[in-house]
């Protein structure tokens, strides 16, 4: 009789932390609008369709006020199995005082920016202890804000809506020593998320410098040696049907619409799981920003700029640590 070993169910539990995460967008989203919509038309209760749709409305501005964190649900025991399936790793090169605010900007997004969730969304990495005092606050697309329990759900991990107003709040109504951490390649960037890609989107994000210069914040620049590494991607032939598709839809709606894959459950197999190969985050130094309420556009192009050049010279610093070749170089595009 087959009886499981502490490693296959340690195992288990990490890929189970894995799809827990993945697949709670749709399964959430799925079930919340299939059970309402079964209810308005089915059935005579209706009114709780009602009521739930009064308090979405009652509580729409709250993933922009902070959202609501709850520190248990980011102490679950199921995030230590998400991070060690990788496992996730972060370094710290700089002391932060709490007694500032901050733009922490992560790259690369990847697929999924499994490292960006497992250090700031969750307690259950180094990152407490490497920066004591300081509260991170992922800031994500506003979609995951739109329906009820998913929500909910995304706000307990102590995510908020990527919005200018979400930003602002942050940086000037909950005091000091708040990290807000910004993916600002975004699901654009996922067409560069294959192995051994140093590419980022962000010669046209620039709006991470505009507020941090109007609320005159330290930007700290972010890069995770291997989240790029964690999946495959099937590259069609350029000029086909389904190549011209993806460029239209990443034009229309800036998202780029990939075939990804990654390993199966037994050896060698493909499947939608990532690749269980060690990330490292580096945490780079606070770059300063002057206060600047209405910085021209070109005060903005000028610390970009210098923005880029902290965070080259932190992927340089660090990239032979990581089997990055030491000719290799960050791209921006």
């Amino acid at each position: 009789m087959f009886w499981p070993t502490k490693k296959n169910l340690k195992t288990a539990m990490e890929v189970f932390a894995l799809f827990q995460w993945a697949l709670s967008v749709f399964i959430i989203a799925t079930t919340v609008i299939l059970v309402n919509l079964y209810l308005v038309v089915f059935t005579s209760y209706w009114p709780l369709t009602v009521l739930m749709l009064t308090w979405l409305a009652f509580d729409w501005k709250t993933p922009e006020r902070g959202g609501r964190r709850f520190t248990c649900v980011r102490r679950w025991r199921l995030w230590k199995h998400y991070n060690d399936y990788f496992p996730l790793k972060i370094v710290k090169t700089k002391d932060i005082s709490p007694n500032h605010n901050y733009i922490l900007v992560y790259h690369p997004h990847g697929l999924m920016a499994h490292s960006c969730f497992g250090h700031f969304a969750t307690d259950m990495t180094d990152f407490p202890k490497a920066f004591p005092g300081i509260t991170p606050y992922v800031l994500t697309l506003g979609a995951f804000f739109w329906v009820p329990f998913l929500r909910e759900y995304v706000m307990s991990t102590g995510s908020c809506s990527v919005s200018k107003s979400s930003m602002d709040f942050l940086l000037t109504q909950k005091g000091t020593g708040n990290m807000l951490v910004v993916v600002v390649g975004g699901l654009a960037e996922c067409k560069y998320g294959t192995p051994g890609s140093t590419t980022l989107f962000l010669k046209k994000r620039q709006g991470f410098v505009r507020t941090a210069l109007q609320h005159g914040v330290s930007l700290i620049p972010a890069y995770a040696f291997g989240e790029a590494d964690l999946y495959d991607q099937h590259i069609f032939t350029p000029g086909s049907f389904i190549n011209r598709f993806q460029k239209w839809f990443q034009k229309m709606v800036h998202i780029y619409p990939c075939a990804f894959y990654g390993r199966g459950f037994t050896k060698n197999s493909r499947g939608f799981l990532p690749y269980s190969q060690p990330v490292t985050t580096v945490v780079g130094e606070p770059l300063p920003l002057p206060k600047i309420e209405n910085p021209s556009q070109e005060i903005v192009a000028k610390y970009h700029t210098l923005y880029t050049d902290a965070l080259r010279k932190l992927f340089d610093q660090h990239k032979t640590k990581f089997g990055i070749s030491e000719t290799q170089e960050l791209v921006i595009v």
